[in-house]
């Protein structure tokens, strides 16, 4: 059995979607905010895992912060640390803690629009197509290496908001798969920075790469 821990700032709507999937073998450990007021927290306590908040404005700087959340995150015996609409830059010393088992949710296409309003530089760039990335974290904000994409039109009268309701469905598909990946120990990193999905077979027909398993 794997323990998760599983990081929010808000709702959660991917920490949700990672709790239903029920993925075998996989135990939510923790769920953890560091707001909170952030609706995850409700979800979490209503199924039963254990919900805790580590409040960033509790702490004077960034790394007294980390320091803080790591201690709580270790507290759980993570196997894996997921990003799920976390909302805060992390030191350099905190993702090396977690080398090879941070994984995080971008929403775009990566590494194309990295950082905030990716749906809005999107619309602005004109791009026909954006999306969602799964990642391991690295100490490079939004550089990690790509474990599965997934992929939509932008739509002639697409705005912010329609936009964004497109790519999080995707999101909903595509990291309940990275962290089954995971448990299922068919994700590896490679020699030249990449990610190796074990027995992929990846068809030229779909929007998501590699495709999600049924």
């Amino acid at each position: 059995m794997k323990n998760i821990v599983i990081l929010i700032s808000g709702r959660g709507s991917n920490m949700e979607a990672i709790v239903r999937a029920q993925i075998p073998g996989a135990r939510i450990a923790a769920v953890i905010s560091n707001r909170p007021d952030a609706g995850g927290l409700d979800f979490a306590v209503r199924q039963g895992i254990a919900a805790r908040v580590v409040d960033h404005k509790a702490y004077p700087a960034r790394e007294a912060f980390d320091a803080a959340l790591a201690e709580e995150i270790d507290a759980h015996s993570p196997d894996l640390v997921v990003l799920a609409g976390f909302m805060r830059v992390l030191t350099d010393a905190f993702v090396s803690r977690y080398a090879g088992r941070l994984i995080n949710i971008h929403p775009s296409l990566l590494p194309s629009f990295p950082g905030l309003h990716t749906h809005r530089r999107a619309l602005e760039a004109g791009v026909r197509v954006h999306g969602t990335t799964v990642h391991f974290v690295t100490p490079t904000l939004d550089c990690g290496p790509v474990v599965i994409q997934a992929v939509v039109p932008v739509l002639a009268d697409d705005d912010e908001d329609s936009l964004s309701a497109r790519v999080l469905v995707q999101e909903h598909r595509i990291y309940p798969q990275a962290v089954r990946w995971f448990v299922e120990g068919r994700l590896q990193l490679t020699a030249a920075g990449g990610v190796r999905v074990k027995d992929e077979t990846a068809g030229l027909d779909g929007w998501t790469v590699p495709p999600v398993e049924a």
